[in-house]
């Protein structure tokens, strides 16, 4: 199974779109969105998407009332709060933001989850922390580091594909 990350998408429409082309032409059937959506008009931009759609909150976001309504009414995701456990085809996966680096290390050590997903340092990595794959899919926006990025899990062989968006 082919699941998207994304995260820090900031409002920019036009690399959310990207997103959707990247996830749909690899036939993705589950995004993970790790916050930082911002506004909740973003919806707009996912509504080609043909996966579902979950998310967390990220430290910007700030209507999260007026976003979960949009996101869940528009597109029928799930917005979790600012933190989700999932099991995805028997893989437990973290969804969380990640301001605080420690708790993400701390999530990886804790042997409860395969694979732990987070945003918010915009820098694309993905990494193994004892026997937890740990991945930043970077920045949609291209805001900070200048370069769009999302990335492609496929699980159950936790294989990460970090992907620049044109």
């Amino acid at each position: 199974m082919y699941v998207g990350l994304i995260s820090d998408t900031h409002d920019n429409v036009n690399s959310i779109r990207r997103a959707v082309e990247v996830f749909n032409s690899r036939g993705v059937e589950l995004v993970l969105h790790a916050g930082d959506y911002v506004s909740p008009f973003t919806a707009l931009a996912f509504k080609g998407l043909r996966a579902k759609l979950i998310g967390v909150y990220g430290n910007v976001d700030g209507d999260i009332e007026a976003l979960k309504r949009r996101y869940e009414e528009e597109l029928k995701a799930e917005l979790k709060g600012y933190f989700a456990e999932l099991s995805i085809g028997g893989v437990n996966v973290a969804l969380i933001h990640g301001v605080h680096g420690a708790i993400v290390r701390a999530l990886a050590k804790s042997g409860d989850y395969a694979v732990v997903v987070h945003g918010h340092t915009h820098r694309a990595r993905s990494e193994v922390i004892g026997s937890c794959l740990v991945v930043n899919p970077g920045e949609a926006c291209g805001y900070v580091n200048g370069v769009s990025t999302v990335a492609v899990l496929s699980l159950p062989g936790r294989e990460v594909e970090h992907v620049k968006l044109k």
